[in-house]
């Protein structure tokens, strides 16, 4: 099929479709997409006017000036936008994290998207605990990333966070997403962040190191909402210290 698209009779059948874009010599997929009639085209048609910096239309270039052209694949036609909709998604899930050049992901994959059999039973069934040691909550909702490596979630649970002396007394630290304890780290000690600026707040942020805490790993998957206040702004939560 060449670049200027499908015929106006195929174009009429295909109804909604979900395509992938991939290199033609190795065939891998580097962007997954919905659309109607030529949508599959314009990307190629969009490369072809220089000016917009885009790591997609950069690497449909390089293509083009090997003198080769992008490889389309049509994955499911014959759909309803809902259908496609949730195809994409899926795609974009088992494709992803590292290998496309999606800007955004697919829909309503924060809600319904790929996740693991723990964090399943996380949003599901997650029951209210009781934490009885001295430690801290610490909700990583705004640094949370689908599919996160326990490296990852370590590095954003561990600072740098506003915290006052106080701290000295937590042994442990909550990692809280949505309300359910996604880790618990035991404190080893804290140390103060590089301020990047000379202000107060950014002098007073903390980070702590520490390492999984296997003794209270069965707190691991409950619901905190009780300690959580409606309309609190810090990040960070003192509890029995």
């Amino acid at each position: 099929m060449k670049e200027r698209g499908f015929p106006q009779s195929v174009s009429e059948q295909l109804g909604y479709y979900v395509y992938t874009l991939a290199d033609p010599v190795t065939r891998k997929v580097f962007y997954v997409g919905k659309g109607t009639g030529n949508r599959v085209f314009t990307h190629a048609r969009a490369a072809m006017k220089r000016g917009r910096k885009d790591e997609k239309l950069a690497t449909i270039r390089r293509i083009l000036g090997q003198g080769k052209t992008v490889r389309h694949e049509i994955i499911r036609h014959g759909m309803t936008e809902k259908e496609a909709f949730e195809v994409e998604s899926a795609l974009i899930d088992i494709l992803t994290p590292g290998r496309l050049l999606n800007k955004v992901g697919g829909h309503d994959m924060e809600q319904r998207g790929r996740m693991t059999d723990r964090e399943i039973c996380a949003r599901y069934c997650a029951a209210p605990i009781r934490i009885r040691e001295p430690a801290l909550l610490i909700i990583v909702n705004r640094l949370w990333e689908r599919n996160i490596s326990p490296e990852r979630l370590y590095e954003i649970t561990r600072g740098n966070w506003v915290v006052g002396p106080h701290r000295e007394r937590a042994r442990y630290a909550f990692s809280v997403y949505k309300g359910v304890v996604r880790e618990v780290y035991r404190i080893d000690g804290w140390r103060q962040a590089k301020a990047r600026r000379k202000d107060q707040a950014q002098q007073n942020r903390w980070r702590f190191r520490g390492e999984i805490a296997k003794e209270l790993q069965h707190y691991v998957g409950g619901s905190v909402e009780s300690y959580l206040k409606p309309g609190a702004q810090s990040p960070v939560r003192y509890l029995n210290c």
